[in-house]
């Protein structure tokens, strides 16, 4: 429970969209995962994290959230607002939007006004409309547009390559690219560079420190200095 709770902290990409979107089909797809699907509101409400592999070895830690809806019961209110919060943490959004539904423009507007409700308007993200396997040719390119849409279905596999891509290029900004010394009594923070997927490379020198190579956001060795007692005079540009 608490490693769950801290890599909510660092999560890279955060799934967003109205229920039934196929938020939890793309997130199994992508990490091949095996997260509870259903087709009821609020099937997923806990955040589910797992580590997402990308182009060229790099890899994110993907959140999985709770669909989005308006007139909440009273009861689910708190839960579902402190589980929207978590969202303000990640780095890229991927706003999932059911194609083939006709109110799907709609839907996306309620979305786009809960972000800027919860603080979380300004992070980037990228429109992908899923379903695409229930449209024809002409009623895909009619969807959407614009240079952060992408087309994909998550029950076909159609378009994961082109997304995984446009995940990567756009994470990439931010990604530092170093080693980092680690004494011998560092095991909990030499884990959790493992945990999230960031090690190229680790060997032992004569002083018995760890020398690590890894490969991971800015936000997670800020995450890291704040959380695990990362030192910056720790990190060096070559071993």
């Amino acid at each position: 429970m608490e490693l769950k709770l801290e890599l909510k902290l660092i999560a890279d990409v955060g799934i967003i969209g109205f229920p039934n979107a196929g938020k939890s089909t793309l997130f199994n797809r992508l990490t091949q995962a095996e997260v509870y699907v259903a087709d009821q509101l609020f099937a997923t409400l806990d955040p589910t994290l797992r580590r997402l592999a990308l182009p060229y070895s790099e890899s994110a830690v993907l959140a999985d959230t709770v669909g989005f809806i308006k007139h909440l019961p009273p009861t689910l209110i708190a839960a579902f607002r402190a589980t929207l919060q978590e969202t303000c943490e990640a780095t890229l959004l991927l706003h999932v939007i059911d194609a083939s539904d006709p109110r799907h423009w709609e839907y996306a507007q309620e979305v786009e006004q809960v972000l800027t409700d919860i603080g979380a308007g300004a992070i980037p993200r990228l429109r992908v409309f899923n379903k695409i396997d229930r449209l024809d040719s002409e009623a895909t390119a009619a969807v959407g547009t614009g240079e952060q849409a992408l087309w994909v279905s998550a029950h076909t596999g159609a378009g994961l390559d082109e997304l995984l891509a446009a995940i990567a290029e756009q994470l990439h900004t931010d990604v530092i690219h170093s080693w980092v010394r680690l004494p011998p009594n560092a095991g909990r923070l030499r884990a959790r560079f493992f945990s999230l997927g960031a090690v190229l490379a680790e060997r032992l020198n004569p002083e018995g420190e760890w020398l690590i190579e890894v490969q991971t956001s800015r936000k997670n060795l800020q995450q890291l200095c704040l959380r695990e007692g990362l030192r910056e005079e720790w990190l060096q540009p070559s071993a």
